[in-house]
């Protein structure tokens, strides 16, 4: 875990927020998942890159993404 990685997920009261994993501060609230994605995408990039794990409504796991200028620990093979 980098110290730049951030989580997307939904609270209970139905809105969408993006925390940062290591201080857990929060940030949002936003009425979509998209939206939430978008602005802890951008908050990485301008933190120097990182992992951004996306969350469903379940609460598991959806999507990772390596955001640059971060190298993916696990690159896809060919």
């Amino acid at each position: 875990m980098g110290k730049n990685d951030r989580t997307v997920y939904q609270r209970q009261d139905g809105k969408w927020v993006h925390k940062h994993n290591t201080s857990g501060v929060v940030s949002g609230p936003y009425d979509t998942q998209e939206a939430a994605w978008n602005a802890a995408r951008a908050q990485i990039q301008r933190d120097g890159g990182g992992e951004l794990t996306i969350m469903g409504r379940d609460g598991k796991i959806v999507n990772k993404d390596t955001i640059a200028p971060a190298r993916d620990p696990y690159p896809p093979k060919g």
